[in-house]
């Protein structure tokens, strides 16, 4: 046997080393081809996702792949689609308090401890969550969920900073002004979804922001940061039961009862075809965004809408390619000469969504850039090919790994 298997690599070896052939090449190219990772190889590489409940109802997630880092984060069920009228625009504000100090530290303490540990210290609010999350040395994971837990539990909302903070958000909101395609998926929701929870900004109107005052932000957090509606997730060097250990310890006094109310639920948001323009003829480009209604995260249909959403894909003039594109729209958008940009979103909440193109052209191309997309639209439910759908699948499935960090994992 031992024989068997010497001349089947002395033949591998004689077809590697041909004549003529350049041999560092050939080994070069031979190790590669026997050290690449399939699909299915990368794939068990992913490590298992580990969830635990405590007794008050917070969550526990944490994958551990055994690295050297970690991200560690709070995620809240507490964005503009569980505020109302009035109190549009508090979870933002109270992001922007976050880091501004604590019963246990001040801002600069705050401060020289994240920078001590060599960490990051970052929060976000979206539309149906507000999240804080730190990336630190895995060896500091107890000191990220007790810096976490201390800003959700005990920020001090000093009058002295709330007001600060109203002037920088307020400035925030200039400048988002000046960032159309922010501004053209604000008037995307607002025209979709009118009348819901989901038409509201993130930031709130002007004259929310002005007037929000200390209580509305107490009685936020005393309203939506229950036990029940937060989930403590980690991933990178992170012990699954270390991690409990810590949220039991720092969030096992978080309260799961409401006071004299039912729990906050999402309310209902109904889709609504319609449209809205905003003219302004001073403006060089028109920033234009199409959606139909799409689907929510845990909805079968989703998985398709996001090879459908890759399949048709971006482009920028910048690009160049002309007829070797890929995509259908980008060779004519490129052919045509109708539009300066486009890419395509798949935009998903609970139990509804988003999907469809924003593009960049000029004002006297709208029409023609129009006719391409749904033209686009229309071949995907006629006429693609197989190929497409497997070339989209194989782009989409190389995205996903490479977010989830597993792509160059070794095997």
């Amino acid at each position: 046997m031992a024989a068997g298997l010497c001349r089947v690599s002395l033949l591998r070896l004689s077809r590697t080393f041909s004549p003529g052939a350049n041999p560092a090449l050939s080994i070069q190219t031979w190790r590669c081809a026997s050290t690449r990772a399939s699909y299915g190889q990368t794939l068990l590489n992913v490590p298992e996702t580990k969830v635990t409940t405590l007794d008050n109802g917070f969550r526990v997630a944490s994958e551990d792949s055994g690295l050297p880092t970690c991200t560690v984060g709070l995620w809240i069920d507490a964005g503009s689609r569980y505020e109302n009228q009035r109190n549009n625009g508090t979870a933002h504000f109270l992001e922007h308090m976050a880091f501004k100090g604590t019963k246990n530290r001040s801002q600069m303490d705050l401060e020289l401890e994240v920078e001590n540990m060599g960490a990051h210290l970052n929060a976000y609010t979206s539309r149906e969550q507000t999240v804080y999350y730190a990336k630190s040395f895995s060896s500091d994971l107890g000191k990220a969920v007790d810096v976490l837990s201390d800003i959700i539990q005990n920020s001090t909302l000093g009058e002295a900073e709330i007001e600060r903070e109203r002037g920088v958000i307020l400035r925030e909101m200039q400048e988002v002004e000046t960032n159309l395609q922010e501004v053209v998926f604000d008037h995307l929701h607002a025209t979709a979804y009118q009348g819901t929870a989901l038409g509201r900004t993130i930031l709130g109107p002007t004259e929310n922001i002005k007037s929000i005052n200390r209580q509305d932000l107490v009685d936020y957090i005393s309203t939506h940061y229950k036990g029940p509606r937060i989930v403590l997730a980690a991933a990178g060097g992170v012990n699954h039961d270390e991690l409990v250990k810590l949220a039991d310890k720092y969030f096992g006094q978080l309260s799961m009862s409401y006071e004299g109310q039912a729990p906050p639920v999402l309310p209902p948001c109904r889709y609504t075809g319609s449209e809205i323009r905003v003219r302004d003829d001073k403006m060089p480009f028109a920033h234009i965004a199409i959606a139909v209604e799409g689907v929510g995260w845990s909805h079968p249909d989703t998985i398709p809408l996001m090879v459908a959403n890759t399949l048709i894909g971006s482009w920028d003039r910048s690009y160049g390619g002309g007829n070797n594109l890929s995509s259908k729209l980008a060779q004519a958008a490129s052919e045509g000469n109708v539009c300066h940009s486009f890419q395509s979103f798949n935009t998903c909440y609970t139990d509804t969504g988003l999907w469809g193109i924003y593009f960049v052209c000029d004002g006297m191309t709208i029409e023609d850039m129009t006719f391409h997309v749904q033209n686009e639209w229309m071949r995907l439910c006629t006429s693609v090919t197989e190929g497409e759908v497997q070339r989209a699948k194989s782009t989409l499935t190389v995205m996903l790994l490479f977010m989830s960090g597993c792509a160059c994992a070794p095997v």
